[in-house]
């Protein structure tokens, strides 16, 4: 319904550089429904796995500045995450799980077994599709409360990272470019979230060790 309603056909680059002057004046003035407003429409897309959050992260970030508009998109996130678990996991995990393919398969069994430990590597990693994430997550019998502090810590990162780049991004826009969101997989941020992901990945080997050894 989305797609075919066309909606999704304003959320892109060239429609946030055609609009920005107009939004910026409208945050400006609505200080409490403009931030509001974001949030529902990020927990939105992710709920419904339309794969625009990355213009909507730097969006955040154009409107409301690296810090405030990170921790809006991170809110927004972890909603959308939030409803997207718990309605796999109560409305949809059995017609999903019959059609699932090798990564959710594979995912499912990890976070099974060590849950918030594998989460958080995945979710520190953007790498990883998050709405075929959140899929897994819901597929895999977790518990809440571990699934959303492992997604709102593992979110963190990234989310500020292309926060800040929507930051600065305003001029780029205007000149018709397009943002490097390719920017995170440089070796002087990827390779801090790798060691991140490995450090969040220790009580798991470090569990498999004491029964291999018990």
């Amino acid at each position: 319904m989305v797609w075919s309603s066309g909606l999704m056909q304003h959320v892109n680059w060239a429609s946030l550089a055609r609009n920005q002057a107009a939004l910026i004046q409208w945050v400006d003035a609505h200080p409490v429904g403009a931030p509001s407003l974001y949030v529902l429409i990020y927990a939105v897309t992710v709920l419904l796995c339309l794969p625009e959050s990355a213009v909507l992260t730097v969006a955040g970030g154009l409107l409301f500045g690296t810090v405030f508009g990170g921790f809006l998109a991170v809110l927004g996130s972890s909603i959308g995450a939030v409803g997207l678990f718990l309605a796999v996991r109560y409305h949809l995990a059995r017609a999903i799980a019959s059609h699932r393919g090798r990564f959710v398969q594979a995912a499912r069994l990890n976070l099974q077994r060590d849950g918030f430990s594998y989460l958080l590597a995945i979710r520190l990693v953007p790498a990883f599709p998050f709405w075929l994430v959140n899929l897994a997550a819901g597929l895999s019998g977790m518990r809440l409360l571990p699934y959303s502090a492992a997604t709102v810590i593992g979110i963190i990162p990234a989310t500020f990272i292309y926060a800040s780049i929507g930051a600065g991004v305003g001029q780029v826009l205007s000149d018709g470019g397009r943002p490097d969101l390719g920017l995170i997989f440089t070796p002087a941020i990827l390779a801090p979230l790798l060691c991140l992901a490995a450090l969040s990945l220790l009580p798991v080997v470090w569990r498999r060790w004491k029964r291999t050894n018990a």
